[in-house]
């Protein structure tokens, strides 16, 4: 185990407002040894969490820290470190999000733009962007090209079309957690732009932002990338796009407002992993989870903007913002498919202490 604690001023091209409206003062009530005591329990407790059967069956992994004022923890643990790279699994599905948002505050898209605008093969008329970001677009059996390294991109997402056109449900009445969706909003993303393949248009997005300089969509491979869990990249990365996302430096207030709103509406939920793994029912937003304080029992949520927003991979990595308390960190792990659930069980095992550690809570 090695633990660092630093304090990290933020770039002043991330300056941008971080303020939400349920986000909690800071009182400053700590003292540095304060602060440096609440730490130390924060890395005994990961200590404990990381041989707990019960918890995480893969004692590798970082989790980092930091708050809107520039305070950071960072813990290592096995074989990890912020600089290890790890395939994403479904933390991907927040940074394709933005990407695509991007070309919405660009100018190039707008969350109405129907898939049948920019697809000529699309000849259904009403899912659209937003409903394509927030899994509502009725489209939801994935064929097996998606995961097939040597297919075209282009002409998978005219099979998902082709697999699902005379089965799927009118948009915006069904919440099916599913990579399609993603697919078929990158390729109207690549048509829009006039890109020729989405690595082009990450490029571009890294070029930009000065976000994930080393990451990557190369799975199953960089001609056909799975959009909603085909990313590589370190922890010391996602928390930079976590910063950015945080402060307000990426998207228009407007666009980064719809991201992190809850877009699933009065949809039925059919298929959530949260609901299977971990028995609560979260809100989803554009490519990211919103976790509602209420969320315990299977329902239909209506949040609103914040509270803490995620976007937990499959491999245990567990991405997130939490407005009420004003810090945002990552696990950063790559453990058996299907340990979507232990990222955030080793989060939440020092919920309430980093909630002091933010806040600077101490009496």
């Amino acid at each position: 185990m090695k633990l660092v604690v630093s304090s990290l001023l933020l770039l002043t091209a991330c300056s941008g407002s971080s303020a939400h409206p349920d986000a909690v003062a800071d009182t400053a009530s700590c003292t540095d040894a304060e602060l440096a005591e609440v730490e130390a329990m924060m890395a005994a407790t990961l200590d404990a969490a990381a041989v707990d059967p019960e918890i995480t069956t893969d004692p590798d992994f970082t989790v980092l820290l930091e708050t809107s004022d520039g305070r950071r923890f960072s813990y290592d643990h096995g074989a990890s470190s912020a600089t290890t790279r790890y395939d994403s699994a479904s933390t991907s599905k927040w940074v394709t999000a933005v990407v695509v948002l991007d070309l919405v505050d660009r100018g190039v898209l707008a969350l109405d733009t129907t898939a049948n605008q920019l697809l000529p093969f699309w000849t259904e008329t009403a899912v659209d962007l937003r409903e394509l970001l927030s899994f509502t677009s009725g489209f939801t059996d994935e064929p097996t090209c998606i995961n097939n390294p040597n297919a075209t991109f282009a002409e998978c997402v005219e099979k998902i079309y082709t697999d699902n056109a005379a089965t799927a449900k009118s948009p915006g009445t069904e919440f099916y957690y599913s990579g399609t969706h993603m697919q078929v909003a990158g390729l109207m993303a690549i048509r829009a732009a006039t890109a020729t393949s989405w690595s082009e248009l990450f490029a571009a997005f890294q070029a930009r932002t000065g976000l994930f300089p080393t990451g990557g969509y190369d799975l199953p491979s960089q001609s056909n990338p799975r959009l909603g869990g085909g990313m590589t990249w370190t922890g010391e990365e996602y928390l930079g796009f976590l910063r950015a996302l945080s402060s307000g430096a990426v998207l228009a207030p407007a666009t980064r407002g719809a991201l992190l709103a809850n877009q699933r509406g009065t949809a039925t939920v059919t298929a959530s992993p949260v609901i299977a793994q971990i028995g609560e029912d979260w809100a989803y937003g554009l490519g990211n989870w919103l976790e509602c304080p209420t969320a315990i029992v299977p329902a239909t949520y209506d949040c609103g903007e914040g509270h803490r927003n995620s976007s937990a991979g499959a491999y245990g990595a567990y991405p997130f913002i939490d407005f009420d308390l004003g810090y945002f960190g990552i696990v950063a792990r790559q453990g058996s498919l299907g340990s979507g659930d232990e990222g955030v069980a080793l989060a939440r095992t020092i919920t309430s202490l980093a909630g002091r550690w933010a806040t600077k809570t101490c009496d």
